[in-house]
């Protein structure tokens, strides 16, 4: 590795920022990774220790009216089993996650128009009840400033909402033309100004991406300044208009994990369930480029293969304790420690 890359890197961590040309050298080269992984699990380590934080995911709807080119659950799979879980289904998984020791639950779905403004503030405001000391996550996708703020007024706190590409032209490729980029973008501002811990983030290696897309990606969450970034390698599923695509690339994920640790070392990263797809220990790397959150799946084993975003997706038939105690395991042979703490993020 020469002086320049050690050099970028010392810089980079100093200074949260670099140039285009270097960051595009560090996306394009790999002789940087293992001192690039090491400065990256030093930062969130002066910062978040050797803590990971759990949330436990409840995936509660595969429905969805969207119908992006990428993903198993698009409206017009007519192969998609769908279902959808009620508030009582619901509230039995946070019941099962709260006897394990979870304090955050993430609500994930489809954008599923079944479920009104009124009933998710109704099953939010059911779950805050009845376990006042948790956080309340939802990641269902692009709503107004007034939903955005009803949620926030029974009780959640924090918002994913994941930009996938902030390129114009990219984002067309994976899009369909009712969907808009800028609203999406206008969603995650939104959700800011209501006080929302936001977190956003990207696909990498989708179809088309290209090292300027990527480049995109990281000035926009410049911008938005997030408190949470999800970076998962893009998997293709195979009842998609793009089920002939490759996959995308672990080591450029892990890559862009460590670049964001150093711009935004306050930042809540998970190793995600696609991490973990596309390599055995793909989460337990993450780790080490210094991701800092896991979700084990709060789901009941009888939808979790239902909710098909992609092909061959782990941990769909585990039990939650079994998923809890076979995730702790990977966080501590990769050198870390499993915590059930609601966990806030450090600014």
């Amino acid at each position: 590795m020469t002086n320049d890359f050690l050099s970028a890197i010392y810089y980079l961590e100093k200074n949260h920022d670099l140039s285009d040309e270097d960051f595009i050298r560090f996306i394009e080269h790999c002789e940087s990774d293992d001192a690039l992984f090491s400065a990256a699990d030093r930062v969130r380590r002066n910062i978040y220790g050797d803590e990971v934080y759990l949330r436990g995911l409840i995936e509660f709807t595969s429905y969805c009216k969207n119908n992006c080119y990428y993903c198993g659950i698009r409206r017009d799979n007519k192969n998609a089993q769908r279902y959808r879980l009620s508030c009582d289904d619901i509230l039995l998984c946070c019941k099962e996650g709260y006897s394990l020791g979870y304090r955050t639950f993430v609500l994930q779905g489809g954008e599923d128009v079944y479920y009104t403004d009124d009933m998710i503030c109704s099953i939010v405001y059911k779950i805050k009840s009845l376990y006042p000391d948790c956080a309340v996550t939802l990641s269902i996708g692009e709503r107004s400033k007034e939903s955005y703020r009803l949620f926030w007024n029974a009780g959640a706190s924090r918002y994913l909402l994941r930009h996938e590409t902030a390129d114009e032209e990219h984002y067309r490729k994976l899009h369909p033309k009712e969907m808009s980029l800028a609203n999406r973008q206008k969603c995650l501002f939104n959700l800011k100004e209501i006080g929302y811990q936001v977190g956003s983030g990207f696909m990498v290696g989708s179809p088309y991406q290209t090292t300027d897309n990527l480049l995109s990606d990281i000035r926009f969450l410049q911008e938005l300044d997030p408190d949470m970034i999800g970076i998962g390698t893009y998997i293709t599923h195979k009842d998609t208009p793009f089920s002939n695509m490759t996959n995308g690339s672990l080591i450029l994920a892990l890559r862009l994990i460590a670049l964001l640790r150093l711009m935004f070392p306050h930042a809540l990263i998970p190793a995600t369930t696609a991490l973990g797809t596309i390599h055995p220990q793909g989460r337990e790397k993450a780790l080490k480029a210094g991701a800092n959150v896991v979700m084990p799946n709060l789901s009941p084993v009888c939808v979790r293969e239902k909710y098909s975003l992609y092909d061959n997706k782990r941990c769909t038939d585990e039990e939650s304790a079994q998923c809890r105690e076979c995730i702790e395991k990977k966080i501590e042979s990769a050198g870390y420690r499993a915590v059930t703490a609601i966990g806030d993020v450090k600014r």
